[in-house]
């Protein structure tokens, strides 16, 4: 339920909606392509990674040693909530203000991602993993086409004209998490010894020496090592994918409205089937198989992404003006969606099986601290790159990054992974 939920914030928020709004309004250097806005929509997202990055793992470490996972998931489900709604005041020209609330509830939605993820090993038996985390992001994509269906037909389109009413999408998106994350609070058990320290400055002194210990000892993990890796770059891309394919199909494929809504329930639908179909072959082929084969899928959506626009224009040379750029982009939406739940449901469930459960709260930080640092290098990356080249050129970007990331899971072994997460071992 808390997947369903926190869905709300990362489509109204940071896919769908108020990032197409911020760029294109709220900064709108049009004169520009958009590339003022587009920089710091990149920059403001990255620095709420930075700060995931810097405090995830310290973060874990305490809640393993106390047990209060579900204390810190309920403090930054509050600020989400807060700050989210308070999205509402940035007009047009409130730049500073946006991008102080972008970061604020950024960081609490992201570090909040971290701290749900460590649950997943007390959920069902090792083998059961890959479903169990499948159906959660599967449930997720469905919470996400609830919250952004009512959003589109209650708020209308991103457009100046109808901005009295799109603003709303802060509170709209707040509203949504508060609910429907609630049954997570009254029926998730916190497992676990706590232990207390006397001093509360202590806390972190403690995070901060087991962190360092785990980072220093995860050479005894080596294939959760390399896994990490490789889900820093396969993050890399999907963070650029989840923040501007909506601000890529309003700029550079030129979409209607109806194509947009369209594109957003395809996406949700793919990417929930995407995820429960592959979370089940997950336990049946095993979870590497299917990680690798969605980061090729990767690669060839976004190469397609890329020549959408020039098809376009060969097609309708050959069979008439119907065949549009944005239709073709809709189809590889199809494709990308399949991959996007799938993707990330393969690597987490990934380092549910290599992780000790002694250490889950602090080896999932790190897993945050890796997708997190991704994201701070693929938003800067993408950024800087469309300054120079163009947001079109640069979404090639991505391919060389799932490219990268497979080149390094090919070197996971996971049996050898999951042995040596046993006691004793």
């Amino acid at each position: 339920m808390f997947d369903f939920a926190n869905q709300a914030y990362t489509l109204l928020i940071i896919t769908v909606i108020f990032g197409d709004l911020f760029t294109r309004i709220i900064v709108g250097d049009q004169e520009s392509g958009y590339r003022l806005g587009n920089f710091l929509w990149s920059l403001g997202l990255a620095v709420s990674y930075l700060l995931v990055v810097m405090t995830g793992p310290i973060f874990g470490a305490i809640m393993d040693f106390s047990a209060t996972r579900k204390r810190f998931l309920l403090a930054s489900y509050l600020l989400t909530v807060v700050a989210t709604s308070l999205l509402y005041f940035v007009a047009p020209g409130y730049i500073f203000l946006g991008l102080l609330l972008l970061v604020v509830s950024n960081y609490a939605y992201a570090i909040g991602e971290s701290f749900i993820a460590s649950f997943l090993p007390d959920l069902g038996r090792p083998e059961d993993l890959g479903k169990i985390s499948g159906f959660g992001w599967a449930l997720g994509y469905v919470g996400g086409l609830v919250a952004t269906a009512f959003a589109i037909l209650l708020l209308g389109e991103v457009s100046a004209e109808n901005f009295s009413r799109i603003r709303w999408v802060g509170p709209f998106a707040g509203l949504f998490f508060l609910v429907a994350a609630l049954p997570t609070f009254l029926w998730l058990k916190e497992r676990g010894r706590p232990r207390r320290l006397k001093e509360p400055g202590h806390y972190l002194l403690l995070g901060l020496r087991r962190t360092k210990r785990t980072f220093t000892g995860l050479h005894a993990f080596p294939d959760l090592f390399l896994l990490l890796f490789s889900t820093f770059f396969a993050m890399c891309g999907i963070y650029i994918i989840i923040s501007f394919t909506f601000i890529y199909g309003a700029q550079v494929i030129g979409w209607d409205e109806p194509v947009r809504i369209l594109m957003f329930v395809v996406v949700q639908i793919t990417a929930c089937l995407g995820a429960l179909a592959f979370g089940f072959l997950q336990d049946r082929v095993g979870a590497k198989p299917i990680y690798a084969l969605t980061l090729i899928l990767w690669m060839a959506a976004i190469i397609l992404i890329y020549l959408a626009p020039a098809m376009a224009i060969w097609a309708q040379r050959h069979f008439g003006p119907a065949w549009q750029a944005q239709y073709i982009f809709l189809v590889v939406g199809v494709l990308a969606g399949t991959c996007l739940g799938s993707t990330q449901s393969a690597g987490r469930a990934l380092v549910g099986l290599f992780a000790p459960r002694n250490k889950a709260a602090e080896l999932f930080g790190f897993w945050g601290l890796f997708s997190k640092a991704a994201a701070i290098v693929g938003l800067l990356g993408i950024g800087l790159l469309q300054i120079a080249f163009g947001l079109q050129v640069s979404i090639l970007f991505c391919a060389l990054l799932f490219g990268l990331a497979l080149v390094l899971a090919l070197y996971v072994d996971e049996q050898r992974g999951r042995r040596a997460a046993r006691p004793g071992v």
